[in-house]
């Protein structure tokens, strides 16, 4: 199987999960990467090169997808916009750029680990994902795991993610930390704000985003 890979810090335990997964006598896999930003998986993916991935959730709403994900329940700190008067796009994202839009937000969009870090800086800016969530009380689903075939394969693992509480070792910390220049603490930090769980809130906040992006 060939997976998409979107080294973000949002996806760390995911990426420490897969690696023990995949090399399990019980569960083994055989897997290859394809690395790349967001947009650059979703090109990937549409184009059948890859068999798996964390697809934006603008891209996804045709795929088969397992109930798998990346949501912010409330605030995210890694997609924010910089107030301006016009509207200048994240090159990296796809959902993130649509998220402004339907919440009629204008400024520069800004995402993943260089966002986190002018969060963490103190700079000014608005985190999308609570703008959504005050405005429609409900968390927003950035991405989906979705899959061309290997049904069975991507359902077991995602089980199996789900099932467990990733403990990340020190190590992998300080690696992550070296590579993005957020520090371990704040990156255990930053993790309490992600879920992955496509639970029923989470559709629903999912397909309202769907319904609203379809009129922009």
């Amino acid at each position: 199987m060939i997976f998409g890979k979107i080294e973000y810090l949002n996806l760390l335990p995911f990426h420490v999960f897969m690696k023990r997964y995949a090399q399990s006598t019980r569960h083994h896999m055989s897997l290859n990467y394809k690395k790349g930003v967001p947009a650059k998986i979703n090109r990937e993916f549409a184009a059948r090169r890859v068999d798996a991935a964390f697809i934006s959730s603008i891209g996804a709403k045709k795929c088969h997808y397992a109930p798998l994900g990346i949501v912010a329940k409330r605030e995210v700190l890694s997609v924010l916009l910089i107030e301006g008067d016009e509207v200048i796009k994240d090159r990296e994202s796809a959902t993130s750029n649509v998220l402004a839009d339907v919440l009629n937000l204008k400024g520069r969009v800004l995402i993943g680990d260089k966002a986190l870090t002018y969060y963490l800086a103190g700079k000014e800016a608005i985190d999308l994902a609570q703008v959504w969530h005050e405005k429609y009380q409900m968390p927003f689903v950035f991405a989906l795991l979705c899959h061309h075939g290997h049904t069975r394969s991507v359902k077991k693992l995602s089980k199996a993610f789900l099932k467990q509480r990733i403990r990340i070792p020190y190590y992998l910390l300080e690696r992550a930390s070296q590579k993005t220049g957020v520090s371990p603490q704040d990156i255990t930090f930053y993790l309490t704000f992600i879920s992955y769980h496509i639970d029923e809130k989470a559709k629903r906040g999912l397909h309202k985003f769907w319904r609203l992006s379809s009129r922009h």
